[in-house]
């Protein structure tokens, strides 16, 4: 061993040269800068100075908040949706149209999102979002249709950008404080999706606030007031969007797509990963659960029991339990056995309310119940296949986050049009079946990244062995000091995934 390393002293000498010539190149370009950044490279800051670097948990506070100015009105105009614009099922029809689009123009989201950048691609996909609140203003085919045609493609952009901004911000600020990039993006999208979460919260009160049930079973008052203030929500919402840093990993760097059968495979590049073809049965249901609440739930339960004003009320609480939910999943988070303990709690709640029989029971407070069940289960699903997908796609997440708004979206859209034709108990066994298959193939994604990843621990730790014996080698040789330093270099530059950090 002794041999080997002598003549590997002989070959790194140069090398050491190299480096200590790069040192000084380093340094000498620090004092072409004026010295700005020598302090930062000795580890001293000077006094006063600002620096360039993003505040990455700041842009994930001011995106945050973006959403929930944007949501809290769309998502509580959207759950109204099947109780106001009532005539020829618009609205539901319309929400039926909005999701196919979706899904369609979420299929090429992803380069879209590579060429504008995430900031732009969610300061685009907001326009849609006015559009519709103002066709809610003047609700004929004539304004809904296209209004739901556009928000389909501007919500594959903000989604797709949503995705890719928040995984870029997690793991650099994983990678600058040298933290676990597992627990770091739970964090990121608990704090994220805790804060969607409650715009069902705020938009829903405001809905309760302001609209009126109509005497003698007429129509609703205070719909266009209710209208006017989601629009200034709106508002608010896009200039704090406009506040965000500027965050391309990959940038203008990026390779063009030169043709479309290039776009095409950049785009289905996910689908020939196993984990993706066993993640997709959980992310469509994501996407049914989600419309049985906004189309079945508020029409065929909420409804009747406590009236159209009654859905902002039930909603509220439903978004309450969401967003707790979506922060302590978001914070218990850190590697894929967390995440299936986590989702089988969510789980279990879902098939208590599919399975258990609880009119009688409860009676009024049926709506309120389940409202609160479901918003646990949702809380649960969105924070960890967020997660879940920047952890286990960080090399393609456009195409990732795209894969996960077409098969959502698609779900979604297949609520809205079967609603209106088949009975509460069919949807009700749709919903189940679609459960225990989604939630099978999510345990059958544990075993197939769990057996990979146990080897490559296992080699990993022989590297730290060997790493160790280095380190032995180096005490009794100081000029070896290089042969450790690379070693170390290489082994954290080795990538493996853990199954729980």
């Amino acid at each position: 061993m002794d041999e080997i390393l002598n003549n590997s002293e002989i070959q790194t000498r140069g090398h050491h040269r190299d480096d200590e010539g790069d040192e000084e190149a380093a340094a000498a370009g620090a004092g072409a800068d004026g010295g700005a950044t020598a302090p930062l490279l000795a580890g001293v800051a000077p006094l006063g100075y600002s620096g360039r670097r993003r505040s990455h948990a700041g842009d994930l506070h001011v995106l945050s908040a973006a959403f929930l100015f944007i949501f809290s009105a769309y998502c509580a105009a959207q759950n109204l949706q099947s109780s106001v614009n009532t005539e020829g099922d618009l609205g539901t029809v319309s929400m039926g149209i909005l999701y196919t689009s979706f899904t369609l123009f979420a299929v090429t989201a992803s380069p879209v999102v590579t060429w504008l950048g995430s900031k732009r691609a969610l300061v685009v996909g907001t326009s849609g979002y006015v559009i519709f609140i103002l066709a809610n203003l003047v609700p004929t085919w004539y304004t809904m249709v296209p209004a739901s045609l556009y928000l389909g493609f501007s919500a594959s952009i903000i989604w797709v950008g949503q995705g890719t901004y928040l995984t870029s911000a997690a793991l650099s600020h994983a990678r600058d404080n040298n933290l676990p990039e597992g627990q770091t993006l739970g964090n990121f999208n608990g704090e994220f999706w805790g804060m969607f979460a409650s715009t069902q919260v705020i938009g829903n009160l405001i809905s309760l606030a302001l609209l009126r049930d109509g005497k003698d079973g007429g129509s609703v008052t205070g719909k266009n007031l209710l209208f006017v203030v989601f629009l200034g929500c709106m508002i608010v919402g896009i200039v704090l969007m406009c506040l965000l840093s500027k965050r391309d990993e990959k940038g203008n760097t990026a390779p063009t797509h030169s043709s479309f059968g290039a776009m095409m495979k950049y785009i289905v590049a996910p689908l020939k990963d196993r984990r993706m073809i066993l993640i997709i049965p959980l992310i469509a249901y994501s996407g049914l659960q989600a419309a049985f609440v906004w189309a079945v739930f508020t029409k065929n339960i909420v409804t009747p029991v406590l009236g159209v004003s009654g859905v902002g009320g039930a909603m509220a609480i439903y978004g309450a339990a969401d967003a707790v939910c979506a922060l302590v999943a978001g914070r218990l988070t850190s590697g894929l056995h967390s995440a299936t303990s986590i989702v089988s709690v969510g789980a279990i709640l879902h098939a208590v309310v599919l399975f258990c029989p609880m009119g009688g029971l409860l009676g009024a407070a049926v709506p309120l119940f389940i409202g609160a069940l479901w918003g646990v289960g949702d809380g649960v699903l969105h924070t960890q296949l967020s997660a879940l997908l920047g952890l286990l796609f960080e090399d393609v997440k456009e195409a990732a986050f795209a894969q996960w708004r077409v098969w959502q979206s698609g779900a979604i859209a297949v609520i809205f049009f079967l609603s209106p034709n088949i009975t509460l108990q069919a949807m009700l066994i749709l919903m189940a079946i679609a459960l225990i298959i989604s939630f099978g193939s999510f345990l059958l994604l544990t075993l197939v990244v769990e057996k990979p990843s146990t080897t490559r621990s296992n080699q990993f730790q022989s590297g730290a062995n060997f790493t160790v014996h280095l380190l032995h080698q180096c005490y009794q040789q100081p000029k070896q000091h290089i042969l450790y330093a690379r070693a170390i270099r290489n082994q954290k530059e080795m990538k493996y995934l853990s199954v729980d950090e």
